[in-house]
């Protein structure tokens, strides 16, 4: 199951039936978890704590040290979860902090040249499409999509079931159930295919377009008048739209309107 070629620290530990291709590199502390798949010219450096049924493509590079200006060294940490597939030329790096690691959840798809930058947390059902840019500190909600080209600011946060639109711009919080598109980002409307694909229900959908409507379409209202509005209505009585409403009110950097 390992290739003769490959490399592997002897103080790496992996689980059963882990496939290691030609060429791999496996580093000290990097402990991967049963029946996970490295193809071929992949590097993994630890300390980095791997799930199981994960796959790794060609030159996929997980676990380098952070490019954050601010590390002087000490030991830091990526957890990765199970059920994950890193295409071609995936890069994600450790964290800055030894108590904060970056981490990422479960059944996330990252396709060929994604970036996951130091500290970012990546929930589960997420797809970073080809060359998608997390820089750090990055938080990306459950079945959040960032599609191929767009670049994401440090210290955003990327609201769950939304939908970032290829070669988009993101200064700015992304809000929960929405489409975002352009350069700079702006809220294109409900996210109303990939709401429907996951089984949201009509009460459910109808109650996020009365707050889509409440606070995106005027742009020139101020949010906190906007977020009063919304919250006056039986719609913020929904536990999606309450969400997000907590959401917004809760952005420190602002909200892409």
């Amino acid at each position: 199951m390992i290739h003769p070629s490959a490399i592997i620290s002897p103080r790496a530990t992996l689980g059963q039936d882990v496939q290691v291709g030609p060429f791999c590199v496996i580093g000290d502390d990097v402990v991967i978890g049963n029946n996970c798949t490295l193809h071929s010219h992949v590097v993994i450096e630890g300390p980095t704590r791997i799930g199981e049924n994960n796959e790794f493509f060609p030159f996929a590079a997980i676990g380098g040290k952070t490019q954050d200006l601010k590390y002087v060294g000490e030991p830091t940490h990526l957890l990765i979860g199970s059920h994950n597939v890193f295409r071609e030329n995936t890069t994600i790096h450790r964290g800055t902090h030894d108590e904060i690691p970056t981490r990422i959840g479960s059944h996330n798809l990252f396709l060929c040249y994604a970036h996951v930058a130091h500290d970012c947390q990546i929930g589960d059902h997420v797809i970073l499409s080809n060359n998608g840019t997390l820089a750090g500190h990055v938080e990306v909600g459950d079945h959040a999509i960032v599609s191929g080209l767009a670049a994401v600011h440090q210290f955003c946060r990327i609201g769950q079931h939304s939908i970032i639109g290829g070669c988009s711009k993101i200064i700015q919080d992304v809000a929960p159930f929405m489409i975002i598109d352009g350069n700079p980002g702006q809220t294109r409307g409900l996210n109303l295919v990939g709401l429907q694909r996951r089984g949201f229900s009509e009460d459910d959908i109808r109650a996020l377009k009365s707050g889509y409507k409440k606070l995106f379409l005027k742009k020139d209202l101020n949010l906190a008048t906007a977020l009063s509005s919304l919250k006056a209505t039986s719609a913020a009585s929904n536990p999606h739209c309450a969400h997000l409403i907590s959401f917004m009110e809760s952005s420190p950097r602002g909200v892409t309107r």
